[in-house]
């Protein structure tokens, strides 16, 4: 099996394959933990029922909310975490037994046979395997082609810069000071702070409200980074190859939160790539039941996008009152376990136990949850 992409997605998948005895290889441009493309934020429960604690940087039970006319903290039903990329990367590079190996790839090639595997060209030649995964993020370097070209497609545009520094408070700013369609963020990880502006538009530049906004808060302009971030789903199965993260579309519009739908949709797939693995199933009923899995979750999403486009059109004299009105506890919690219900976390290992945060004296195991696998092998 082929794995292409070596983010949250494609360790995913591979992690649900682990233990198989299937030859299963993952390819990436960069090593494993490098190029961080996010603020690095997930609901805590998922790093705890993933064994991943040790990545987590700070913790929040709280999300304070900035208008031009007032703010308002949320007490969350559920606590957030940040964590370190690099390090969540390699922990999760641990549960794994596939191979890796840095390569770019650049596309489908033609099959060298008629043995029905799917061959992919990369800078290092061609490789071939009955089961391939795309997992390299907005561009579906492995599709067909579907006209997806910024700012020509339905992508998000975000910019933070990681100055020094610490703070208790995740914060968010919904102001059109910093960004007529969007909002800008304050994602504090221990001894950084992770400050940014995203975009729903993706024509309106946001390096200048980027800086603007790390300026108002009198923290250095330093350390940038930025992606092109999806918020609608596209085909999970195209011409033999299977797609999860990015070049899904796995990211939730309104929030832009890609990390967990990345790991959910990751664990969903490996499971069904198992059992083709282990003769449960062939390559064409996997392909359908994750598409219909996938497809399951368009309501979801869709009602995210709505939401994500009536925002910017609320007047700004309403923005604060509206904020303070959803700010009771009832609502918050409501709506937030909703929220968080549209990828759940897997259930807990007994093997894992709790611990109170990032400078606790017991540190969660490491080791994979106790559940069944699916894999699949690879030529």
């Amino acid at each position: 099996m082929l794995i292409c992409g070596a983010s949250f997605a494609g360790l995913a998948v591979a992690r649900e394959l682990a233990g198989s005895g299937a030859d299963v290889l993952v390819v990436d441009r960069y090593e494993i933990g490098e190029r961080q493309t996010s603020a690095c934020g997930i609901p805590t429960e998922w790093l705890r029922a993933t064994g991943l604690m040790e990545a987590e940087r700070q913790r929040f039970s709280s999300l304070l909310i900035h208008t031009p006319h007032g703010s308002r903290r949320y007490e969350l039903p559920w606590t957030f975490s940040t964590f370190d990329y690099r390090e969540l990367c390699e922990l999760l590079w641990r549960q794994c037994d596939a191979r890796f190996e840095t390569a770019k790839v650049n596309g489908r090639a033609r099959p060298a046979n008629g043995d029905g595997a799917v061959a992919v060209e990369t800078d290092r030649g061609v490789l071939s395997a009955p089961l391939v995964v795309d997992a390299l993020g907005w561009r579906r370097m492995l599709a067909s082609g579907d006209g997806y070209q910024p700012p020509d497609a339905p992508l998000s545009r975000g910019l933070e810069v990681h100055p020094g520094g610490e703070s208790k408070d995740l914060e968010v700013w919904i102001d059109r000071r910093y960004v007529p369609a969007g909002y800008g963020w304050s994602f504090p990880a221990r001894d950084e702070l992770r400050i940014g502006v995203g975009s729903f538009d993706p024509r309106f530049h946001v390096r200048e409200t980027t800086e603007l906004l790390a300026e108002d808060l009198g923290r250095d302009r330093v350390r940038y980074q930025g992606n092109w971030i999806p918020h609608k789903l596209r085909p999970a199965t195209e011409g033999d190859v299977f797609f999860v993260g990015d070049s899904a579309g796995h990211c939730l519009p309104l929030t832009a939160e890609g990390i967990r739908t990345a790991l959910y949709f990751g664990v969903a797939l490996g499971r069904e790539l198992r059992d083709v693995h282990e003769g449960r199933q062939d390559r064409e009923r996997a392909a359908s039941r994750y598409a219909e899995f996938h497809d399951s979750h368009e309501w979801k999403f869709r009602w995210m996008l709505r939401a994500q486009k009536l925002v910017p059109r609320i007047p700004p004299r309403l923005l604060g009152p509206m904020i303070r009105l959803l700010g009771s506890k009832r609502f918050v919690d409501w709506s937030f376990d909703h929220y968080l219900r549209i990828a759940p976390p897997p259930e807990v290992s007994p093997s894992t136990h709790d611990e109170q945060g990032p400078d606790q004296e017991q540190r969660d195991a490491e080791q994979p949850l106790g559940r069944e696998r699916n894999l699949v092998e690879a030529e």
